[in-house]
């Protein structure tokens, strides 16, 4: 039996994470639940499963939490309750949910101890790739990317030397508007951002897939994962979310990891990884295959992609700044103090307006988290100079 640490339980991946592990009853002992606030939802999980450590960055929903927990179950409270889990708990892998550059340092924590991670926290090698990815090879923990683009990389790859590959293809559905007129996008709202043609996914990577900034992100985890350089990553829009990503050879041939879009399959080849264990999970149908369609990306469309480009020719803390400036600007969006396409411009401008730090300089995770932090203040002068009047009430 497979012990397990969940991080980000009562989020996407971690719900569906659960209903995997409900249909492979006796493979795996979930012993340990972390979450941010979401004290209720925890509750449920916490009953069913009966994990021995639960978490909450809250320290009020913890307070909410202790009183109704089953007897024997110990809780975590506050900021860093979800390194504690993972620092604590003798799990064989970690599924990590969480969302934003909050994740990093859990990621950090798991490494540490050797231990395989299910990662689909993207941020943690978007903000600290150089280090993590530097301490997974000294420790000898297996990183298995869940974000569905990496896991077909990963699936494609099977350990093939990187001198083999000519490119890798990312691919994207253009998100909630991509067929919207241009002149449109400067007065789109966030509900209509949410609504996402193929996936499910949470509010930032929905906003993310309609600016392309969650690309962006991916070029950047790309090549922090696979160790490629730019120019051997590129990205095609795919409006069906079948294919997940492509890798092509050096001899001409291209393989592609195909599936519809389900973030349980990412999740469920983690779970079981290095094995393949059978599932209820759709395979080839008709209906998500009979088309499939590819065309090269429309930059002046998306201008946020070229920022993850920037930054991986850049290194240092281009990534953490990018990534910061990107979580305050949606939340921007989201609260409608700024429109859709400022969150683009704000992006740009924290990058060019960042104190310039060598890769050298930025060479530890205490230190990227604090240009992590340096730029959500940049961003905030800069959300502050574009934000628009509140609306009348």
């Amino acid at each position: 039996m497979k012990s397990l640490l969940l991080l980000g339980s009562t989020g996407s991946i971690g719900r569906q994470t659960l209903d995997l592990v409900r249909g492979a009853p006796g493979e795996f002992r979930v012993l340990g639940l972390a979450a941010a606030s979401s004290w209720e939802r925890l509750l449920e999980q916490a009953r069913e499963f009966r994990p021995a450590l639960v978490a909450l960055a809250s320290e009020e929903a913890a307070a909410s939490l202790r009183s109704a927990l089953p007897a024997g179950i110990g809780v975590r409270s506050g900021p860093g309750a979800a390194e504690e889990l993972a620092l604590e708990l003798d799990y064989d892998l970690a599924v990590h949910g969480i969302t934003g550059a909050a994740g990093v340092r859990p990621t950090q924590r798991i490494l540490e101890r050797g231990r395989a991670l299910g990662l689909a926290n993207k941020e943690s090698l978007v903000v600290a790739g150089k280090p993590l990815m530097e301490l997974a090879r000294a420790t000898g923990a297996r990183l298995l990317p869940i974000d569905s683009e990496h896991s077909a990389i990963f699936q494609c790859l099977r350990d093939e030397p990187l001198g083999r590959v000519r490119r890798i293809l990312l691919t994207a559905s253009g998100g909630a508007f991509r067929d919207l007129p241009l002149a449109e996008l400067e007065h789109v709202t966030p509900e209509r951002a949410q609504q996402h043609p193929n996936w499910d996914m949470g509010p930032r990577i929905t906003v993310g897939s309609a600016t392309l900034m969650n690309k962006a992100l991916e070029v950047i985890e790309t090549h922090h994962l696979f160790g490629l350089e730019p120019e051997r990553i590129e990205v095609v829009l795919h409006r069906q979310s079948i294919v997940h990503s492509l890798v092509e050879f050096v001899d001409g041939s291209v393989l592609a990891q195909m599936g519809p879009p389900d973030m349980r399959g990412p999740i469920q080849f983690a779970l079981h990884w290095p094995e393949r264990r059978p599932s209820e999970l759709v395979g080839f149908d008709l209906r998500w295959f009979r088309e499939l369609s590819f065309a090269a990306v429309d930059r002046e469309r998306f201008p946020s992609l070229e920022l993850g480009y920037q930054c991986v020719r850049e290194g240092g803390d281009a990534g953490a700044t990018l990534n910061a400036a990107d979580e305050e600007a949606v939340q921007a969006f989201r609260d409608g103090r700024i429109g859709f396409q400022d969150i683009a411009r704000i992006n740009r401008s924290v990058l060019e307006k960042r104190p310039r730090l060598s890769g050298s300089t930025v060479a530890s995770v205490d230190a990227l988290l604090e240009a992590d932090l340096r730029a959500r203040a940049l961003a905030q002068h800069e959300i502050a100079r574009l934000a628009r009047p509140p609306l009348p009430t």
